[in-house]
């Protein structure tokens, strides 16, 4: 069923997702001289408007999870398939921080890292993909109790 809690928690994640795609989700400012650069997920913008598609990784491992967390948001006839998609979108959000970890500090030659706001989104996506994991597993175990009972 479409109006149940878990659903609401997956279109939230959803959009999440979505938002963190298109925000920027660092900068990079040098320690001395120069201008500040933005990170996107999928480019590294300049000030002189010049783009480095070096952290594409980000935009793949974020454009991924978006059609897992629709295909889960439509497959509630199969819980456990739910379930499985919401843990690997789980799993897709722990290594997109993974990346982005990495790609900060590789970055940081002379420069300094500051985090923006979109970065957090993914993380309110991963919680909200634990919190429908947690009502699918729950709706799961009330349809196994009332089949026991018949």
């Amino acid at each position: 069923m479409i109006q149940r809690k878990q659903t609401i928690f997956l279109f939230l994640a959803l959009l999440a997702s979505i938002a963190c795609l298109c925000l920027p989700v660092g900068s990079f400012e040098p320690k001395g001289m120069g201008t500040e650069s933005t990170l996107m997920n999928l480019w590294i913008s300049n000030a002189n408007g010049g783009k480095d598609f070096s952290v594409w990784a980000l935009f793949a491992i974020l454009l991924v999870t978006c059609p897992i967390n629709l295909f889960a948001i439509f497959d509630y006839h199969n819980r456990k398939r739910q379930a499985r998609a919401c843990a690997f979108s789980m799993l897709m959000i722990i290594g997109w921080y993974v990346v982005y970890g990495v790609f900060s500090q590789i970055s940081m030659n002379g420069f300094t890292f500051h985090i923006e706001f979109a970065a957090c989104l993914p993380l309110v996506a991963f919680v909200l993909l634990w919190l429908a994991r947690h009502a699918i597993l729950a709706d799961e175990a009330l349809v196994r109790a009332a089949d026991r009972i018949r």
